[in-house]
């Protein structure tokens, strides 16, 4: 992952109370889901949530609890380990 991409993950959201490591996370999950050619419509619908959930949680302005990582994990086809640094 190029870490300009997270820089600047991490200054979009250096008003929020989220650390470097999280912003790490969400670019992670956005990374996943564009790797598996999913839109947020697309995996909003899996989750069964509205795509501004996705959105969300992709900006950082929503976290993720580990029942919600492992549902995302499924979806991309990832270990979980992956969204971790």
């Amino acid at each position: 992952m190029d870490i300009d991409f997270l820089d600047t993950a991490y200054t979009c959201m250096k008003k929020s109370v989220h650390t470097k490591e999280y912003a790490y996370f969400v670019g992670r999950l956005r990374l996943a889901r564009e790797e598996a050619g999913l839109t947020q419509v697309q995996v909003a619908k899996k989750l069964q949530r509205p795509q501004s959930h996705i959105s969300n949680v992709e900006s950082g302005q929503q976290r993720v609890d580990i029942i919600e990582l492992k549902r995302f994990a499924k979806i991309y086809a990832k270990d979980m380990s992956y969204f971790i640094k």
